[in-house]
């Protein structure tokens, strides 16, 4: 007997929930987290909410008509389980350890953060032959340096990033950028890298459509890790976020976004930031979920693709 929507327990889009990943083609997971963050917490929150609010999201995409579940076997594996919330480097070693064999076994996660610190390990977790291209939505370039001590905020994973080799600065976007600082060290360091930085005010010029065949032209044909923080979006559609900043993309601009980045050889994925103590209706767990669907059919597609060729 099938349980109805809002019963049975709370994976991603109702997937059956797997331990035994090995079987899998992408991997939905967890990661609820916010040990990083600078400003507002809650972030730790937002995987189960997320999953809450995936119950009501169909799997045919209404547009192209494609379902990632015809053509991958997927399965939710839960989240990160910590045996240190408190100390970042401890966290950050149970992530590397939660998806270094999901990697190695050429399995694609799809990750619900958390803050955004948890991209770094993850990355780490990749281990990649070489550096791999990086297609990053956000408010922030999170290229900063250090907070109060901290080189592991969520502020900061692209940078250490960098600085590990695991991404190539000349292969990675950044898009949706905007917001008064108090320095301008990240958005120098990302250009001076080599990253190619997409202020908010050029992809309103530009438009969606543009914005990402320049992303698709900059990552090129090699792997690419795709990491998107709600806060890319307006706060009129995802209020609930640690560092909200006003003037960002429309939900629409960022489907469209999404919908035209199909193509790349997607590696992984997150969407992170939302927390849903700011939340309002479970507006932003829906975005997240709605963002986490889109992502979904562009890696499925991806691995359609792969195999086909």
């Amino acid at each position: 007997m099938q349980l109805p929507r809002f019963a049975g327990i709370p994976t991603f889009m109702r997937v059956p929930f797997v331990q035994a990943w090995q079987s899998l083609d992408i991997a939905l997971a967890g990661v609820p987290y916010d040990g990083g963050v600078t400003a507002r917490p809650g972030a730790r929150f937002g995987p189960r909410e997320i999953r809450n609010m995936s119950t009501m999201m169909r799997p045919i995409h209404h547009v192209t008509r494609f379902n990632p579940f015809d053509v991958c076997r997927i399965g939710d594996v839960g989240d990160v389980p910590f045996s240190n919330l408190y100390d970042v480097e401890l966290a950050h070693a149970d992530i590397r350890e939660f998806f270094a064999p999901i990697f190695s076994a050429g399995k694609l996660p799809l990750i619900a953060g958390g803050d955004h610190s948890i991209t770094y390990p993850v990355l780490q977790a990749m281990q990649p032959a070489k550096p791999v291209g990086l297609v990053h939505i956000d408010a922030h370039t999170d290229t900063w340096d250090t907070f109060k001590g901290s080189k592991f905020t969520h502020g900061a994973p692209f940078r250490r990033a960098i600085e590990a080799g695991l991404i190539d600065p000349h292969r990675s976007i950044q898009i949706g950028i905007r917001g008064a600082q108090g320095s301008d060290e990240g958005w120098r360091y990302s250009q001076a890298q080599g990253m190619r930085v997409v202020f908010i005010e050029e992809f309103e010029t530009m438009g969606a459509a543009a914005v990402a065949a320049l992303a698709r032209q900059v990552v090129g044909d090699g792997p690419v890790y795709l990491s998107l923080d709600v806060d890319a979006l307006d706060p009129v559609y995802a209020p609930g976020t640690g560092t909200p900043e006003v003037g960002g993309l429309s939900t629409r601009e960022m489907l469209a976004l999404l919908r035209a980045l199909d193509g790349i050889a997607w590696a992984g994925g997150d969407v992170v930031e939302v927390s849903p103590p700011y939340d309002v209706g479970g507006n932003t767990a829906l975005v997240g979920a709605t963002l986490m669907y889109e992502m979904l059919c562009l890696f499925a597609s991806h691995l359609a693709r792969a195999r086909a060729d």
